[in-house]
Formats: C-alpha cells, structure tokens, sequence
C-alpha cells in the first residue's frame, strides 16, 4: 500500500484544504503516516502570509526530501501559489500546485510516478472565479466540523499578500454547503466552525444571496446544534445578519471581528474599510440582537507611522469596546505589499512592548467577560481529555460564546451537549462541574460522585 504524509502550514482554511486533498489519497488507497516517517509521496501546504511563513515552508520541505529522496514531494498553498520558480528551485521538489485545480493531484502524482519529471501546475489565480469543490466528510478532531464555504478576498489590505495568493472572493454554491453540513451531522458533528478567507464575504458574487440567507439554511438542519463563524467583518454585518443573531437559536454567542489597529489615521494607512466610530456602533448593535455575546479581535501593532499617541487612543478605544479576547500580533513586513514600502517603520522594540500592554489587557478583559458566568450553567462540547490535567479524568471543550471549560467527566462525553456550572473564572481556561447531560433533545441529569 502507497503512503503520503502531510505537513500544513498556516490558517485553518490550509488545514481544511489538507484534509480535503487526504480524501483524494484515501479514495486511491493511500494510508496516511506520520511526516517525521518514511512516505511515499509528501505534501506540504504552505503559507506565505509573512516572510516567515514562506521561510518555514521552504524548511519543511527540504525535510520532506531529505526523509526520502525517493519520494514524490508535493507542494500546495499560498506560498506555492505565488512563488513556484522559489520552489521548484529546491533540488528533489515534484510538484507545485497552487490554490487551484487540486483535484487533478492524484493525476499528477501518477504521471509524475511514472515520468520523474517536475511539474509546475501553477495557474494565475486571479482569473478564478469559480470556488474550488472540496469536500471533507470527517475530521480526526471528533466534535467540531470545519465547512468551507468561501475562498479569497477583495480587500487588497496594505499589509496583507493574501489576495494574490488565494485570489478574489469565490462563493462555494449554497446548495453543496447544505448537502455537506448533512453528512457531517449524520457524521455525528453537533458544531460546524464556518470558515473561508474572508468569510463575512460569503454571496458577494452570487446574486441575490447573502451570508444571511446561508445562515437561515443552516439553522433547518436537524440535528445541527450551533454554527460558528470563524471570522466576520464588522462592515458585513448589517441588518438582515444582526436578525438571524437574534433570532436563531443555533448561532453561537462569539463573533470575531478583526479591529486591526483602534485609530482612523492607521486604519486609512492599512486601507481598511470602516472607522473606529463605525466599528462601534456595530459591537453596539451586535450587542443589543446577541446578549452575552463575545467578541474576539485581532489586532496589529505597529504598523508604520502608527506613533505612541495613536496607540494610547487605540488601546483606550480597545478597552472602551471592552472584548473578551484579542490576538495581539506584532506589524511584520510582508514582502511585495504596500506596508513592506513605506516610510516610518516602527522600531522592533517599541512594537514588542506595544504588543505585551495589548496582551496584559486582552488577559484583563478575558477574565473579566469570563467571570460574568460564574455560577451560571452553560452548554459545552468537550472536544477531548485534557493534557495535564489531575488523576480524575478531566473533559476540555468550548461554551457556545467561546470560554474554555475544564470539568470532570469521562470521555463518553465527548461530542455530547454537556450542561456545565461554571465554578471558577480563568484568563485562558474556566473550571465547572458536569449537572447534565443533554441526548437527543432530552436533557438527562447527571449525578457527579
């Protein structure tokens, strides 16, 4: 029997992908092995969304060839998307394939068996319109499903390379994301995480459809007890989105707006679209359709001309919206963006400690959103046992509104609708006590000994 191994880089849109080109290898009868093994075909996904990750993708690969020079080594990604001349360059590469036509792998793979002849089947992916059918009908993490149902982006952010590496925004057809949520329900998934490049995006190239509509789609699903979006614009959500937040029962209270920096100057600077003011007033709105709601950001400090004056109003704005998480990233020139040109980059130390204030009150603000729920009972989905935990098996899964919950339970429970009180308050991680256990629509009370 053939093997591949595979080694993926980056986001959990590269990671969904992966997992869709492991279908392809299964359905001809590969077994999957570890990548610090021996295999018969490698494949890495790569990213390119920082120097660094074009870095790390050239080292894996190097390890993927050196592991077995006799091997095919396949090369998928963002970093193979924009720049396959670097990677056909590295002596023992087989294939590049970009962010397109992956289902015709297998065939390269054969031909390639055959004839050792590197093959470079990267296409320009800006001409795409068509959004790339892959299907994943299980995932090796048993209780929550990622569904792709968008690829691309229009925005053209300075900082940001991503449009060039993944293309424009392509809608996955509505029909086939419904059929897909319906294996993955019969598959025993009870939360799909719905993810794409720019997700908020979803039906900006359909007509007549819109992220909303998809939505309401998804809330008939019986069986489906809560969707999850992975990330969302605050510019996308309007009217239509904020009644399906208030309305549908399976919406998870947790959205993740990406604020990027909290001062207009910067925001213009990295070309985003929408002011501090106007990304106020939608938490606000977001607010008042979706009590106890948490919201997550991501935040970039640094960013060129960005002095100290504009992050102090930034980190004041931060604190005033008051999130109940922020990943905190330190501005890093990308290569071949805007950002990467300009003038008035900011000093590695001056981000750093920009970046451990942003951090301190992140954590601050977590604890504080997490202690509201103290003493109340929130549903969880334990997704595992966790690592470290003490003699009595301990689950670890997430609330509907995206705390970490610790509890003890055995692992029967895992993919349950599990009813927990939470005890105590926690930056990362909050401490409950299992009180019941909710089967097939019943609820059934759980005694703890």
């Amino acid at each position: 029997m053939s093997s591949v191994a595979f080694y993926t880089l980056g986001c959990k849109v590269n990671f969904y992908d992966t997992e869709a080109i492991w279908q392809l290898f299964k359905n001809e009868g590969y077994e999957q092995v570890d990548f610090e093994g021996a295999a018969d075909v490698y494949l890495i996904n790569t990213c390119t969304v920082t120097n660094t990750g074009d870095k790390k993708s050239r080292q894996m690969i190097r390890r993927a060839v050196r592991r077995n020079p006799e091997a095919i080594v396949a090369v998928t990604g963002c970093y193979a998307q924009t720049s396959p001349g670097e990677i056909l360059d590295i002596p023992g590469v087989d294939l590049v394939i970009g962010n397109q036509d992956r289902d015709q792998i297998m065939t390269h793979v054969k031909n390639i068996q055959e004839s050792r002849q590197p093959v470079n089947a990267v296409r320009n992916i800006m001409k795409t319109r068509e959004f790339e059918e892959m299907d994943v009908p299980s995932f090796a993490d048993r209780t929550r499903a990622f569904l792709k149902i968008q690829d691309g982006c229009n925005n053209f952010c300075t900082f940001c390379i991503i449009p060039w590496s993944r293309g424009l925004s392509r809608s996955r057809d509505p029909k086939s994301i419904v059929a897909q949520a319906h294996q993955l329900v019969e598959s025993g998934y009870k939360e799909f995480v719905l993810t794409g490049i720019h997700t908020g995006g979803y039906g900006d190239d359909l007509e007549n459809y819109r992220l909303s509509d998809l939505l309401w789609e998804l809330d008939k699903v019986e069986g489906l007890e809560r969707v999850r979006i992975s990330s969302i614009e605050a510019s996308q959500i309007d009217e239509k989105l904020l009644e399906v937040l208030n309305r549908s029962s399976k919406m998870c209270r947790h959205l993740h707006i990406p604020l990027q920096a909290g001062h207009n100057d910067v925001l213009k600077a990295m070309r985003r679209k929408y002011t501090t003011e106007e990304y106020f007033a939608k938490i606000q709105l977001i607010r008042q359709a979706m009590p106890d709601v948490g919201i997550t950001t991501d935040v970039i400090v640094g960013f060129p001309g960005e002095t100290d004056e504009m992050f102090r109003a930034g980190y004041d704005f931060m604190k005033a919206i008051n999130f109940s998480e922020m990943h905190v990233f330190p501005y890093s020139k990308r290569t071949g963006t805007p950002a990467a040109r300009m003038d008035n980059q900011i000093d590695e130390e001056i981000k750093n400690a920009r970046v451990q204030e942003l951090i301190d009150l992140s954590e601050d603000m977590q604890l504080s959103y997490a202690k509201q729920f103290v003493g109340k009972t929130l549903t969880v989905i334990p997704e595992r046992s966790a690592k470290d935990a003490p003699s009595r098996i301990t689950q670890h899964g997430f609330t509907d509104n995206y705390l970490q919950v610790l509890f003890e339970g055995d692992d029967q429970l895992q993919g349950e609708l599990c009813q927990i009180k939470i005890t105590e308050a926690g930056v990362n991680e909050c401490r409950g006590e299992l009180v019941g256990v909710e089967t097939s629509g019943f609820q059934q009370e759980q005694t703890v000994s």
